[in-house]
Formats: C-alpha cells, sequence, structure tokens
C-alpha cells in the first residue's frame, strides 16, 4: 500500500497529453476525409500522416488516428509516443498491442524510449506481463526503461522482483536516479511487510544515504512512509525530523504513521506543528483522514469538532473519505446521533462510508442495527467487502447475536463471493466464545483449512478467560506462545486465568516464563480530554504531579461506594496478598485515576468519556457503574474492545463484554 496522496512525479522526457475540446472560435487545424484520405490544412498546405496522427491522438481520436497509421510508412518516436500514451488513456489493450506490433514491424522496438513508453502503457492497462516481456526484449536498458518496469510491478504488487532486479541492476553498474528509489522502497510493502523486507529498505536508505538523496523531498517521505508501515515509528519519525524541506505530504505521511501505529497524541501534535510551520500549503484531505482517525482512538470529541469546523471552511465536506472519517470520528467518540446525521446527509456513499456507519453501531454494542444498516447498504446497491462482515460479525459478538451471526457469515461466499478470512474466524470464534458456545468455537478452529493464526487462537483464548475454562485456555495459549513468543499479552492472560481459578503454582509458572523472555505486561493506560486539552493516565502513575489529590479523592470515593454495596473484585490480581492490598492494587487502575479526575474537572450534567488501551476489568466496570448512580454522571469508557455507556448504574453493554 502506498501513500494515499502520492506526490506527482514525472520523468524527464515523458509527454503529458491533455484531452481537450476543440475551441469552436477557431478555426480548426485540419480536416480529414478519411474515406479518401484527403488530407489538407486550414492554409491549405499539406501536412504529413505523422502530425495528423498526432493531432487524432491529442483529439482523443484513438481509431482515426490508427486507421491514418495504417497508411504510414515511417512513423516518428513522437507518433509512436502519442499513440501509445491515447491507447493507455483510452484503457484500451487491443488498440495497445496493435500499436505494440506496429513498432515490432518498423523495427523500432529497440528504441528505449519507446520501451518506456510501452512498459508504462501495459502498467496502466492491468498488463504487468506484457511489460516484463517489453523490458526482457529490450537490449538497450536505460535507467527509465528500469524505472518505468520498477513502477509497474510495485503498482501490481510485485515487491519482491523488483528489489530482485534492482540489485541486479546495482550490479551491473546502471547508476539509480530519485525515480529508482522512490519506486523501490514503495517495493519493500508492496507486497508483505515482512522482516526481510524491512531490511532491505534500511539498506536501501543507506544506498540513498550515501549517493546524497536525503535531502530530495520525494524520496525522504516515501521513506516515511515505508517505516510507517512496518510500524518503525522510531525510524519514520527520524527521518521526517532530518528532512531539511517539507511539503503537505510529507507531514501527511508522519501524522498517518503516527495515527496508524497507535500514537494519537502525536498525531495531532505534529498537526498543530504542521499548521504553525507551513504558511505556503494548507492540510489536504488525506491529511484531515489521519488527524480525524487521531481524534477517534482518543475519543477527543472536542477536537474533533474542531477539525470539522476546519473541513467546512476548507470545502472538504464533499470527499468521501473525509465524510467517512467523521461518521467513524463521532461514533467513536460517543455521538453516534451526530454521526448518523452526517452521514444521512452525505450525497454520494460508497462502501467505506456504510462500513464505517456499521462499525460505529457495532462497537456501542448495537448489533441488530448493524445488521439493518448491512441491509439498507445492500438495498442500496453497494457491493460489501471483507471489512464489511469484520464490522457487522464484530457487531454480532457484542451483542451476542449467534444465529445472526452465523447466517452471515455463511452468506459470504454463497451470496458475496467473499471467501472468510483469518480476521472472519476471528469474529466467528469471539462469537460463539462470548456466548459459552467454547466447543463450537474450538471445533470452528480446528474445521479451518488454513493455519489459525494469532487473531483466531487470541480470540478463543479471550473467551476461555471470561468463562473460566483452563483446558481449553492451556491449548490455545500454546499455539499463541509458539506464533508469537513475544506478546506479552497472552501469557498475562493465561495467568489471569490460572488466577481466577485458585491455581498459584501456575500463576507463579508463567510469570517466571515471562521475566526468562525478558517481557513486561502492557501497562494499562487511559486518555481523556477536558476543555480541548488531553490528558494521559497510567495505572499506579506516581510520576503524575496531580497524582496525590487524585488517589485521596478515589480513596474517599471507594469508601462512599462500599457504603453503597459496592465490593471490590480482585481476583484479576496476580499474587498471593492479603486483601487490603489487592484492593490499593485495584483503585491504582487508569480508568480509575481518568474517572476520579474527570469527576473533578467536569461541571454538572457534563459526560466524562475515557479511551483505554485494554479490556475494562471487572472491578473497574463495576466501580464505574456505582459512580454513574451515585453521582449523577454520564460516563463513556472505550476501551480495546467496545464502547460502555454507564448511566444511574447500568452499562449500555449489559455486563456482556
Amino acid at each position: 500500500m502506498f501513500l494515499s496522496h502520492p506526490p506527482q512525479v514525472i520523468q524527464p522526457n515523458y509527454y503529458t497529453v491533455n484531452f481537450l475540446p476543440r475551441s469552436p472560435l477557431k478555426p480548426p487545424l485540419c480536416s480529414v476525409a478519411l474515406n479518401n484520405l484527403s488530407i489538407s490544412s486550414g492554409a491549405g498546405a499539406k501536412i504529413s500522416n505523422n502530425q495528423l496522427i498526432q493531432s487524432l491522438c491529442k483529439e482523443g481520436k484513438l481509431k482515426q488516428a490508427l486507421r491514418v497509421l495504417s497508411q504510414e510508412s515511417s512513423p516518428s518516436q513522437q507518433t509512436y509516443e502519442l499513440l501509445i500514451l491515447c491507447c493507455g488513456h483510452r484503457s484500451s489493450l487491443s488498440d495497445g498491442l496493435r500499436v505494440h506490433r506496429h513498432i515490432l514491424d518498423n523495427g523500432s522496438d529497440q528504441d528505449p524510449f519507446l520501451a518506456t513508453k510501452l512498459i508504462g502503457m501495459y502498467s496502466d492497462l492491468g498488463s504487468v506481463d506484457y511489460a516484463r516481456k517489453v523490458f526482457d526484449k529490450t537490449r538497450k536498458r536505460t535507467i527509465y526503461v528500469w524505472n518505468a518496469l520498477f513502477r509497474a510491478l510495485t503498482l501490481a504488487g510485485h515487491g519482491e522482483e523488483v528489489l530482485g532486479l534492482y540489485w541486479k541492476m546495482n550490479r551491473i553498474g546502471v547508476e539509480s536516479d530519485r525515480f529508482t528509489y522512490t519506486y523501490v522502497l514503495k517495493a519493500c510493502v508492496a507486497s508483505e511487510c515482512t522482516a526481510d523486507h524491512l531490511t532491505k529498505g534500511k539498506e536501501i536508505h543507506a544506498h540513498l544515504t550515501r549517493r546524497g538523496y536525503n535531502s530530495h523531498v520525494y524520496i525522504m517521505t516515501t521513506l516515511v512512509d515505508m517505516y510507517a508501515r512496518f510500524g518503525c515509528v522510531d525510524y519514520a519519525s527520524y527521518v521526517f525530523n532530518g528532512m531539511p524541506v517539507r511539503n503537505v505530504v510529507s507531514w501527511s505521511a508522519m501524522i498517518a504513521c503516527y495515527a496508524k501505529n497507535g500514537k494519537a497524541f502525536e498525531a495531532l501534535r505534529t498537526f498543530r506543528e504542521m499548521m504553525t510551520e507551513t504558511k505556503d500549503s494548507s492540510p489536504n484531505s488525506v491529511t484531515m483522514v489521519s488527524v480525524l482517525q487521531a481524534c477517534a482512538s482518543l475519543a477527543a470529541l472536542e477536537q474533533g469538532r474542531l477539525i470539522h469546523g476546519y473541513i467546512l471552511r476548507r470545502g472538504l465536506d464533499s470527499i468521501l473519505p473525509v465524510i467517512s472519517a467523521l461518521v467513524t470520528m463521532y461514533g467513536r467518540c460517543g455521538k453516534l446521533d451526530v454521526g448518523q446525521r452526517v452521514f444521512d446527509r452525505m450525497h454520494d456513499r460508497d462502501v467505506v462510508s456504510w462500513n464505517s456507519l456499521i462499525s460505529s453501531y457495532g462497537v456501542h454494542g448495537y448489533g441488530r442495527k448493524a445488521i439493518q444498516i448491512f441491509e439498507e447498504m445492500l438495498a442500496n446497491g453497494a457491493s460489501p467487502t471483507p471489512v464489511t462482515f469484520v464490522s457487522v460479525l464484530g457487531a454480532c459478538s457484542h451483542e451476542g447475536l449467534v444465529e445472526e451471526g452465523k447466517r452471515l457469515f455463511e452468506s459470504m461466499w454463497r451470496d458475496h463471493g467473499i471467501k472468510p478470512q483469518v480476521e472472519h474466524y476471528a469474529c466467528m470464534v469471539d462469537l460463539l466464545g462470548r456466548a459459552n458456545r467454547l466447543d463450537e468455537a474450538a471445533k470452528m478452529v480446528q474445521d479451518m483449512r488454513t493455519e489459525p493464526g494469532p487473531k483466531v487462537w487470541g480470540s478463543l483464548l479471550g473467551s476461555c478467560r471470561i468463562h473460566g475454562n483452563v483446558e481449553l485456555a492451556e491449548r490455545a495459549s500454546r499455539r499463541l506462545f509458539a506464533l508469537e513468543p513475544k506478546n506479552a499479552g497472552n501469557y498475562v492472560l493465561l495467568a489471569d486465568i490460572y488466577a481466577e481459578a485458585q491455581m498459584w503454582d501456575e500463576v507463579k509458572r508463567v510469570k517466571k516464563l515471562l521475566e526468562h523472555r525478558g517481557l513486561q505486561k502492557l501497562p494499562g493506560r487511559c486518555w481523556m480530554e477536558v476543555r480541548r486539552k488531553m490528558y494521559s493516565f497510567v495505572s499506579m502513575d506516581e510520576f503524575n504531579p496531580l497524582m496525590e489529590q487524585i488517589h485521596a479523592f478515589l480513596v474517599k470515593l471507594a469508601e462512599d461506594m462500599k457504603e453503597k454495596g459496592y465490593i471490590p473484585q480482585t481476583k484479576g490480581v496476580l499474587y498471593e496478598l492479603e486483601t487490603e492490598e489487592k484492593e490499593r492494587i485495584v483503585l491504582g487502575h487508569s480508568e480509575k485515576l481518568a474517572l476520579a479526575f474527570g469527576l473533578i474537572n467536569t461541571s454538572k450534567g457534563e459526560p466524562i468519556r475515557i479511551t483505554k488501551n485494554l479490556r475494562l476489568c471487572e472491578d473497574c466496570h463495576l466501580f464505574t457503574k456505582f459512580i454513574s448512580k451515585f453521582m449523577e454522571k454520564e460516563i463513556l469508557v472505550r476501551d480495546v474492545n467496545r464502547f460502555h455507556r454507564f448511566k444511574n448504574g447500568v452499562c449500555s453493554c449489559g455486563d456482556y463484554w
């Protein structure tokens, strides 16, 4: 996958053709009577077939140009170039093959310039095999010929082949140019983002630095994007910070890197820097999509509203990806009604727009509503994608709609020709597992024709955590430890299951395994927005200057809630400790810290919105229900799985999460 808005680059010797209607105020340059091939200019002088073909190509009259071509024995290089470009613009492979045959018959097939054009044409027409044949038969390969093939193969997703050819090109001494580096860096992420591809990307980075290309804005922007696709945020940031010149695409690439790699704070900070530092260029639609994604990740509603206003002022509210991102942002910030209104006002909708709305209702646990929207989408003629089914199956899981989910899963291939992927099986295992149909979930995993992978086994382990199935949890964890030996979350989840079953020897064994492998549990972290400013809270955070005040307030709250019936749930504490010490630990959870801060800093009637990076624990869920009732406060918490809306002592999840 490449940048959503890549820089426009035109190689030397490339020609751009615009098909514009001839102005009625000017006399025609030529008149053509193809029946008898009478050709004359406006001034009465004769013009050549080459000139006529070129004129017809510029006017988009490809068929007429080809008829004249059959009468021309010596077409010029420019004539062939315009014919090739015209075939590409008209998306006509058959005509492109006809022009190619003419070039072969005319003996011009070894012209590197025309070979470059032919490769580009076949790429644009989706015929990369023909492009490769042109390259293979071209004896004199200039850097432009190499670049044309690199571009064609990269666009077709053949990144491995590009990298192999790139090293071959280096061995024979062909010097790379700026286009070469752009294409080969994109090739590193054109197919699978493997560790080997990352290593090759780093080697290319070193190579272009030695060649002095590390100040070129397009190459550096592509490098930022490459590192972002591998999740190497520090590398991407290092490249970005070292750029002497940045354009809107560079800024957008860095913001997207942060937004898509779990660093929404940094994405918003970089956006503010962009608005402050750039005077000649304004954020574009690609920038706004990434910024809205960051707002959605943090449930930063006020920030999102400001961005919405900017989008309206800039006239970006007619661009589908931007509006779809707005729908998602409002949904993830707990404003489903506003997201629905944004969707309803869209003049045009694509499948991404429908997916955004389905996902929004799903994450709130409104499975039946998500299914209704899915059916509306089909009735409106939109074809579902694999992402659509991930959203709607996830929605079924959150509301426990087992039979509806099974029906949708079966319809994927039968009605829509979509082969279920690992993500869809993971949704089904989660759906069955949450509903305590663990035997069915295990059988689905067993019957899969491909390797289930971490997502499927992770869904099964999570279900075992909910229902305390130790035997099945051990089976799932063995596979996960083999597939993801460095994922500490899997070890912690198994330890939680053992702790709940009072199997303390097994808890110690898993903890020793964590220590032996040098792994640490991901700390719980929460975010919340107060008066358009974002705050972050970490479990047992001793460095927060507000901690003393927050902790004192929390202790008083806990005492008050205990008097009203609250009993701390400490079974998830992985230590054999006294009850009082366990209660102290759960009281320091990040969501309680954020909740206390919100109660201190929000006015009466103002909802509290909290985002958490992990699953909401049983004690925090119970504590928040009590607070919502006795403090008369609406509290919205979005954990890693879904939205929880607490009001009057009741959670929207119905204690099913």
